[in-house]
């Protein structure tokens, strides 16, 4: 079980191959004899698909609590009993991405575990967003990922540069790659994060490239693929589940739904890595409490009025700011009801337990 060389003394993988890690090797103890690690690779209703060197197949879905965010997903590890392969806990996670539930929900949703490579995927079109790509590195940052972003479709537009250009200007030593993906030269683009073990996660909005960018991966026609609509330049969507996928170079391989609405929850450290030229701004300003509107000797409001800081991506990171502040706020508050309501739960219960004479 816990062997993490690359093949054992008959030459089959072990734990290493499939992402294991000193992190997750630190988490073992006495009470993990008889049972087995296993990873998530695909998530079901009332199901999880894992693999591992002494056990792939399916097994049921778990949880370690009540929230969304205990519930064992896909790039989790799992401990299961050996001989049941009954679930038995989740190791604690070296990366996790989240989101607050689409809507008016004040829930939070899972995207993605223990990724160690953040593909940002955006096209050469209209889908070409700059406050967007701010939001999925920020997202990335904030769970110690590396992100990369990938701009695919390179071969419908006449000056793919300017798309670059405006990309690596988000964060200096930004790596960007705008890619054709149907010339097949993916991998190698990509090589030095492809290492065995490596986990790499897609992500971006509908129709940018996702599944055509995993057929290029996989070298064969996994995900079906759909064009764009020539009017708006919108995608369709043909991605409806997470799942993980092992690569010829032995990395592993995310895919994840194309992302209509992305609510940062809990990623103040990602936006501060991404603005943080705005951040080392604010630190020269005179006042610590500095609201940089109009107060005397604001450092942001000097570079905004000579043209250092662009108006528009200060706009930006104040509106991440807002959004990342009330995501957070609203979802600790429905955290702490549950909290109480499950104490006032237990004491009622043992109240009426009393009046019986149990």
């Amino acid at each position: 079980m816990t062997k993490t060389d690359s093949a054992d003394e008959a030459g089959k993988p072990t734990l290493a191959d499939y992402g294991w890690r000193q992190h997750f090797q630190a988490q073992l103890n006495d009470d993990d004899a008889g049972s087995i690690a296993v990873r998530i690779v695909g998530e079901h209703r009332d199901a999880l698909d894992a693999v591992g060197p002494a056990f792939s197949g399916r097994i049921a879905a778990f949880s370690q609590g009540n929230g969304n965010e205990d519930r064992a997903t896909v790039g989790d590890w799992l401990m299961i009993d050996g001989a049941t392969k009954r679930p038995l806990r989740l190791l604690e996670r070296h990366s996790v991405f989240s989101r607050k539930s689409a809507g008016t929900g004040r829930g939070v949703q899972l995207i993605a575990a223990n990724v160690d490579t953040l593909l940002v995927v955006t096209s050469a079109n209209q889908d070409f967003n700059l406050a967007r790509l701010e939001r999925y590195l920020a997202l990335a940052l904030g769970a110690g990922a590396l992100p990369i972003i990938i701009i695919t479709k390179a071969d419908l537009t006449i000056d793919i540069d300017a798309y670059i250009t405006a990309a690596r200007a988000l964060k200096p030593g930004l790596m960007v790659e705008a890619i054709d993906a149907r010339r097949g030269d993916i991998d190698r683009v990509l090589a030095p994060w492809l290492g065995r073990g490596q986990t790499l996660a897609l992500l971006g909005s509908s129709g940018v490239g996702k599944s055509t960018l995993i057929n290029s991966f996989l070298g064969t026609a996994t995900q079906a693929t759909q064009g764009i609509r020539d009017d708006d330049a919108k995608g369709r969507h043909t991605t409806s589940g997470r799942s993980l996928h092992r690569l010829a170079s032995g990395a592993w391989l995310m895919d994840t739904p194309g992302i209509r609405e992305l609510q940062l929850v809990d990623v103040a450290g990602g936006i501060a890595e991404v603005f943080d030229d705005i951040a080392a701004l604010a630190a020269q300003c005179k006042f610590s409490d500095c609201t940089h509107a109009s107060e005397p000797g604001c450092a942001i409001v000097a570079a905004l009025a000579d043209g250092t800081l662009e108006s528009k991506r200060f706009k930006r990171y104040q509106k991440l700011r807002r959004e990342e502040k009330n995501s957070t706020l609203s979802i600790a508050e429905a955290r702490a009801r549950g909290r109480r309501f499950g104490k006032m739960a237990k004491r009622v219960f043992a109240e009426k337990l009393k009046s019986r004479g149990e």
